[in-house]
């Protein structure tokens, strides 16, 4: 007996394979993350010619705005592979929350070394003490805080990270 889903509860039978939703957001995460500008953004029949010149392997425009947009989700291990290998990721990343994470902080970074005066900055930095570097850290926190900006989402090291704790 085959058991079908009924396309009123869908979105119930979704949350209980959080797997499925994963993959169309971490599909998007790594297309925003390669192509930041939404302007020069390739649709997604460039982006699927992209991919395979680069990798080699098969994957229409088509099927890969299904993926991205959650439309389909029945994803093959070889096109996972090819998603993979196209953005420098671990297949691993797609459907390991733990992989995805770390792997999510390493794009952070890189997104964020992309612009010159951050990668000034830190190169700049390299070398100084313990002291000047916290100094920096605080420098940075209060700027942001000018700013009304948010502490980036990426773990940091902060003034207090490997000093014993006061007792």
């Amino acid at each position: 007996m085959s058991r079908s889903i009924d396309p009123d509860r869908r979105g119930e039978a979704d949350a209980d394979r959080p797997i499925l939703r994963q993959l169309e957001r971490r599909l998007r995460q790594l297309i925003d993350t390669l192509y930041p500008d939404t302007r020069t953004r390739p649709g997604y029949s460039r982006l699927a010619k992209e991919i395979r010149d680069t990798t080699g392997g098969s994957i229409s425009a088509t099927y890969l705005w299904e993926l991205a947009t959650g439309k389909k989700r029945n994803v093959t291990l070889e096109q996972l592979d090819v998603l993979a290998e196209f953005f420098g990721v671990p297949p691993e990343y797609f459907l390991n929350d733990e992989v995805s994470e770390r792997v999510n902080a390493q794009l952070a970074l890189a997104t964020a070394l992309r612009d010159n005066k951050i990668r000034n900055l830190a190169l700049r930095a390299e070398g100084l003490s313990s002291e000047s570097l916290d100094a920096l850290l605080t420098m940075v926190n209060q700027a942001r805080k000018l700013q009304n900006l948010s502490q980036p989402e990426a773990p940091s090291a902060t003034a207090d990270e490997g000093r014993p704790a006061d007792g």
